[in-house]
């Protein structure tokens, strides 16, 4: 009969207990979620004696052939032989991969758990049809996690599975859902190596309605992310700072055209600062920290501010729905721990020297397939592939509070548009922002932080009437260099 063919794209593991299937029947989830397009089904039942075990296994299995999907048996081989279903999955503490091997035959599907590098390569080099890599992120649905190893995790063994030769089939589990599919997905790409699938237990199994869940997860497997057209675009080889620089008043010029939608849930002392430099440097802010409305908002063609300043639990609640949210919409989305590095206050202090500032912002932004922006008296701003260092800013800023916080207000209006690649928008809203701050600390009547505040309003606005006029003399002080 030969070993199937498997898709493993939207790969379905079942969880019968009471806090997830709740009270309902655990075959008639299982065959909604095939009408919705899972395309393999894993028993996993850790309860209940053998015989119970295969009544439910034969019964599901009989759903399963009529969709024409696999039906694999966590850890079970015995049960897995007496309804002669498609497979198997085994844990690193289940029968070992050659035994298993032994009892099912060449023709049947083995796939194997794998958190480190040397699990996986193991169980490549035995012949594992698939792997189930995680945990990515933790879980309720299984307590016995070994390790959680991120999407960073994951990467680092899709690369070595890829070096090593292998073409092995792999998934990732542990806590992906629909608002977290798509970046999980992308986070975790190898070079040369993708997943092939994702696992998915309570995101189908406790949904309300399953069919519509993995119709919605499936189309977001099946389909590129709206954020990954942004993230290198049509600037994707620009590495040279003066065609960063040059590119720089194209996107506020774009800003100041469109007026894109702001939406800060920030830190309480500074929401009045970061509204007026929303306006001044030509966005739509709002200062909406409650999560209920992030759906209505993310479809506004903005982008979402999440500040960690002055957090609480039921900020925490509000941040998650709201990225739940602009995910789902492919917004963007920038993220501000406030002073993480050292903390003390709403200022921070640094015990790294440029070189090692530089280096974590660049491994930190591969990692992540991010931008990621360190200020300071330098700022250094990278994508994981090039890295800048940009000089400019005034001392005030650093006595005003709130200037930090709303870098990140500037930030999202720049990136809320994907027209220009997003690390070259980045640099500009900083430029945008710092060297008004040098013409503002300047001008004859500012004194000191209070008088500096209004005259930084003032040049924000100035500079970006002055570019839609095509005046880019301000851009003169731009002082960017790349770093190596």
């Amino acid at each position: 009969m030969g070993k199937p063919e498997v898709d493993y794209g939207l790969y379905l593991v079942t969880d019968s207990t009471p806090a997830i299937l709740g009270d309902r029947n655990l075959n008639e989830v299982v065959e909604a979620s095939l009408k919705g397009g899972v395309t393999i089904v894993q028993l996993r039942e850790k309860k209940g004696d053998t015989a119970e075990l295969i009544a439910k296994a034969k019964a599901l299995h009989e759903i399963t052939k009529r969709y024409n999907v696999p039906l694999l048996i966590n850890d079970r081989v015995d049960v897995a032989l007496a309804v002669d279903c498609e497979g198997i999955h085994i844990g690193q503490d289940d029968m070992d991969l050659s035994t298993a091997r032994k009892l099912l035959g060449p023709d049947k599907i083995i796939g194997v758990t794998a958190s480190t590098v040397d699990e996986a390569l193991k169980a490549c080099e035995g012949g594992a049809d698939y792997l189930g890599i995680g945990t990515v992120y933790a879980t309720p649905t299984k307590t016995n996690t070994k390790e959680i190893i991120g999407a960073a995790g994951v990467r680092e063994i899709l690369g070595k599975i890829a070096d090593a030769g292998h073409k092995t089939q792999t998934v990732c589990i542990g806590g992906v859902n629909e608002s977290n599919l798509q970046r999980i997905v992308f986070q975790c790409a190898a070079a040369y190596k993708r997943l092939d699938g994702v696992a998915i237990v309570s995101a189908i199994m406790a949904a309300q309605d399953p069919e519509s869940a993995a119709k919605k997860l499936l189309a977001l497997v099946r389909s590129p992310p709206a954020f990954q057209a942004d993230t290198r675009g049509k600037d994707s080889d620009v590495a040279d700072v003066k065609t960063v620089v040059d590119l720089a008043p194209s996107v506020l010029q774009r800003v100041h055209e469109t007026t894109p939608l702001s939406h800060n849930m920030t830190n309480i002392v500074v929401q009045n600062i970061a509204a007026n430099v929303a306006l001044a440097i030509g966005a739509s802010p709002i200062m909406a920290g409650y999560g209920e409305e992030a759906p209505d908002l993310c479809k506004l063609g903005g982008a979402l501010v999440i500040n960690m300043g002055s957090v609480d639990p039921n900020g925490l609640t509000n941040y998650l729905k709201a990225l739940k949210a602009y995910n789902l919409e492919g917004r963007p989305v920038v993220f501000d721990p406030v002073g993480q590095e050292q903390q003390r206050g709403v200022d921070s202090s640094s015990t790294l020297d440029a070189s090692q500032k530089a280096q974590l912002v660049r491994e930190l932004a591969a990692r992540e397939k991010n931008v990621v922006v360190m200020t300071g008296k330098t700022d250094f701003v990278s994508d994981g592939v090039r890295t800048f260092a940009i000089d400019n800013g005034h001392e005030y800023l650093g006595m005003v509070t709130g200037t930090g916080c709303t870098l990140g207000t500037t930030i999202s209006a720049a990136i809320a548009s994907r027209t220009t690649n997003r690390l070259v928008a980045v640099i500009a809203a900083i430029l945008h922002f710092e060297i008004a701050a040098e013409i503002a600390a300047s001008r004859p009547e500012v004194r000191g932080p209070g008088s500096f505040v209004p005259a930084f309003l003032d040049e924000l606005y100035l500079i970006r009437q002055a570019t839609a006029s095509k005046e880019l003399s301000w851009l003169e002080r731009a002082k960017v260099r790349s770093v190596v």
